[in-house]
């Protein structure tokens, strides 16, 4: 469906790269969530893929549906249509945009309604209406032309739990029909919860690519552990030097280290008691989106 190979865009020549030789591929039919931070170029990635902005170096090829008008839609993370208008007007304002008349035109902007459960509100003014009524315009927008690739930008940005967990639905009912989405976002629960596959992205960078199951054990693991009372400096720095031990513990009273692959959590725990670690707790693996992106990035999520 879509395929960049080494993308590179900067915005001024003395500027760093904001998409840094980002390669990537799209399945049909499949969510590619795209997670990262504010900032790290998620944005920019998705005006190059839509061809806003053309990269400076490398290439992007889309399928020949996708490059059709109306194969694709791009729905932003600023709102994009007329306050003044309704929304059915905004809807047919856009359908007109991309050349559909009559009935075509009609049934595609009743199926948008539709599908983002506008219909009560379809004939109010948009400058009157909530902000989970306004992403959910913006969203029926990109749905008007029917695109075989729907383009998210960060689509539930300032709205209530409620219209969040209505987006999400929305969403995954797409996949359902074949659409094929990219869905940036820096909320990693939500990415969690409707991607196929996901690729982290930091600085412009694409730190990693897979299924979550694939990020999870590409990375490697670690062991954080209570102890009764922090260790002595020359029990610290034992630890660092043999075990691994990190910097900085993910909360106080925890000690955290890194485990070689292959190594039994057993023999790790076993060897730090010999020690004189006296371990009151602990806790294994990596579980989340968000310890593998701390483990790439070394700076939180949500920054």
């Amino acid at each position: 469906m879509l395929q960049l190979t080494d993308v590179c865009f900067r915005y001024r020549t003395s500027a760093p790269l904001a998409v840094d030789r980002v390669s990537l591929h799209l399945k049909p039919g499949e969510i590619y969530g795209l997670l990262g931070p504010n900032g790290a170029g998620k944005t920019t990635l998705m005006a190059l893929i839509s061809g806003l902005r053309r990269p400076q170096q490398g290439m992007i090829q889309r399928a020949s549906e996708v490059a059709a008008l109306g194969g694709f839609a791009l729905v932003p993370q600023e709102y994009a249509f007329y306050p003044m208008l309704t929304c059915r007007e905004n809807l047919d304002f856009f359908g007109g945009v991309l050349g559909l008349k009559g009935i075509v035109r009609r049934s595609r902007m009743d199926a948008a309604i539709a599908a983002t459960g506008l219909e009560q509100v379809a004939d109010k003014r948009t400058s009157e209406c909530s902000g989970g009524l306004k992403r959910r315009l913006n969203l029926a927008i990109g749905l008007v032309g029917d695109p075989r690739l729907l383009l998210l930008d960060e689509p539930t940005v300032g709205v209530d739990p409620q219209s969040r967990a209505f987006l999400l639905g929305v969403v995954q009912a797409l996949r359902s029909q074949g659409k094929t989405i990219v869905y940036a976002s820096h909320y990693m629960e939500e990415v969690q919860q409707v991607s196929d596959r996901v690729g982290i992205i930091d600085h412009g960078r694409l730190l990693c690519s897979g299924t979550l199951d694939e990020l999870l054990t590409q990375t490697q693991v670690r062991l954080s552990v209570r102890t009764q009372q922090p260790p002595a400096a020359k029990l610290h720095a034992r630890l660092m030097e043999q075990f691994g031990l990190e910097t900085a513990a993910d909360e106080p009273g925890w000690l955290s280290f890194v485990v070689s692959p292959g190594r039994a959590v057993e023999d790790v725990l076993r060897d730090l008691r010999a020690q004189g670690l006296q371990i009151t707790s602990f806790q294994y693996g990596c579980r989340h989106l968000e310890d593998v992106f701390l483990k790439l990035t070394h700076r939180h999520l949500r920054d």
